[in-house]
């Protein structure tokens, strides 16, 4: 029986102060675990499912730190040929089995690479980061969260669309914080709901924030909120928005 990865009590968690992470993870439980644990524990946080994705994504955007579970899809692309070129390359922190320690311990770095073993407790992969993190320099506080012309402070706890201020509601700037560090990942309603409101919510509660979102978000301008029916809500540029 596969073992899944053990949780940690927040109390416990090591925190970050901001720095950006992405995660890599083809498998939706570690992926939801990792991006959830990490975001509480204060760090800003991107997913993508396949090594492909993620690497696209370091060319568009600086990251402080990459955490690839090993068992994503098309993990060989991380040394191989024809990838984006990306001007800062970050350190990593590899997920992997202990079987599997012989294929990427070769290829681990002094300062830039290190390792946490499957199953793995969450204490530890944030135990790690800090030290990767702190050898690669300090953390970057005053980047904001953003998409194109759409920008959070989270210092204010205000959000812009260019020159124009949002005035949004608690649970609005919570539901927008979580589609921008998941942007093109399309978030189901349950896990919107837990991560605005710590629960979920059933009924129209999801429609209704999303609504009253969308129309502060994307008025007089190109729609950035989508719906994936059947599936739930991602945000990001597209030619052809599935709205509700």
């Amino acid at each position: 029986m596969r073992q899944l990865p053990q949780a940690t009590p927040a109390a416990k968690l090591a925190r970050g102060a901001g720095q950006h992470v992405l995660v890599v993870a083809g498998e939706p439980d570690v992926a939801d675990l990792l991006a959830t644990t990490l975001e509480l524990a204060g760090y800003r946080i991107g997913v993508t499912a396949t090594v492909t994705e993620a690497l696209g994504r370091l060319a568009a955007q600086r990251f402080d730190l990459v955490v690839v579970d090993i068992t994503s899809p098309d993990i060989e692309a991380m040394e191989g040929s024809g990838r984006p070129r990306i001007a800062h390359r970050p350190p990593v922190l590899m997920l992997t089995a202990c079987d599997s320690l012989d294929r990427i311990l070769p290829e681990l770095g002094p300062g830039e690479r290190d390792y946490v073993t499957k199953p793995f407790r969450m204490a530890e992969v944030l135990a790690r980061m800090q030290v990767l993190l702190r050898a690669a320099g300090p953390a970057r506080r005053e980047v904001p969260l953003g998409y194109q012309e759409l920008a959070l402070d989270d210092a204010r706890c205000q959000a812009r669309r260019g020159s124009r201020a949002l005035h949004l509601t608690p649970a609005e700037y919570r539901l927008l914080r979580h589609l921008l560090v998941n942007a093109h990942r399309v978030l189901s309603k349950e896990q919107i709901s837990r991560y605005v409101w710590g629960e979920f919510r059933g009924d129209n509660a999801i429609e209704q924030l999303v609504s009253r979102l969308r129309r502060k978000v994307d008025q007089g301008a190109p729609a950035l909120i989508h719906t994936r029916r059947g599936f739930g809500y991602w945000l990001g540029e597209t030619e052809k928005a599935d709205r509700a």
